[in-house]
């Protein structure tokens, strides 16, 4: 056993370690797991299915990766879990590989920090710099873009979409679509504004940022339909990098509907 394998550590014939990476005491990994350069296995990790995981990423005690999807459809079929590069991935989180009537595969993206207990289900997209806080769960088909960051408790129903450099308040409960640099919160999660300390910190200058909220009141004005809305904001800032995001994003709306701000009371 290497030095950097410890000796209560199992590792199954056909696994691919790198010589670098670190396998703490009474982990599992299993025959079809790929391990890349500086992977640190703390301890008590079970790593399991088609799964491969990127060079730096850590992964903390009892955290269950790459075992079978938690969806009754699911009927064994070669599916994958791939994991990026330089994660944190702490004790408790459970990653699923997808499934047939996904894309056959779940994609992590690189440097992101999944808190205690994060559930990341069958056939999601994550992308890089992703935060998600203590037992966030998202629901199998999520899409989440860069940047995001996902409160405690909060749950992403299957199939939504977060665009990029969004936040989620704690304890959200996510039934729709939230465009980039938005803002949500509540029981029932609606639209709370621009994530504006998120772009601050993201660089974004005061014009940039004014911009952003102008196309912001525009998109979830009064006026006329959403649909006329999202044609109007994309035309008047049509040279506009962030606002075409946004609006690309509500244009590419598939099977849930843009989350929306609170209704005004009567």
């Amino acid at each position: 056993m290497a030095d950097n394998i410890h000796s209560t550590a199992v590792i199954e014939p056909g696994a691919e370690i790198d010589p670098s990476a670190r396998i703490g005491p009474y982990c599992v990994v299993g025959p079809r797991v790929t391990l890349g350069a500086d992977v640190v296995l703390k301890s008590h990790v079970v790593i399991d299915g088609r799964t491969s995981i990127g060079a730096g990423t850590i992964i903390h005690p009892f955290a269950s990766i790459g075992g079978p999807p938690q969806d009754l459809k699911y009927a064994g079929e070669d599916t994958q879990l791939i994991i990026g590069k330089n994660n944190v991935i702490r004790e408790h989180v459970t990653m699923n590989p997808g499934t047939q009537g996904g894309a056959m595969k779940t994609i992590v993206g690189d440097n992101g920090l999944f808190m205690m207990g994060a559930h990341v289900a069958h056939d999601c997209v994550i992308g890089d710099h992703v935060i998600m806080a203590n037992n966030a769960t998202l629901g199998g088909h999520v899409i989440v873009g860069d940047h995001v960051i996902i409160g405690g408790l909060a749950a992403v129903h299957q199939f939504v979409r977060i665009g990029d450099q969004a936040i989620i308040g704690g304890m959200s409960g996510v039934e729709s679509d939230v465009i980039p640099y938005g803002r949500v919160k509540g029981e029932r999660a609606f639209l709370a504004g621009l994530n504006l300390i998120g772009l601050e910190r993201r660089g974004f200058n005061k014009d940039e940022i004014k911009n952003l909220q102008r196309a912001y009141n525009l998109l979830f004005g009064e006026e006329g339909t959403l649909e006329q809305r999202i044609e109007l904001v994309g035309s008047d800032f049509q040279n506009d990098n962030a606002v075409m995001k946004m609006i690309e994003f509500a244009r590419a709306k598939t099977r849930f509907p843009l989350c929306q701000p609170a209704k005004k009371a009567a």
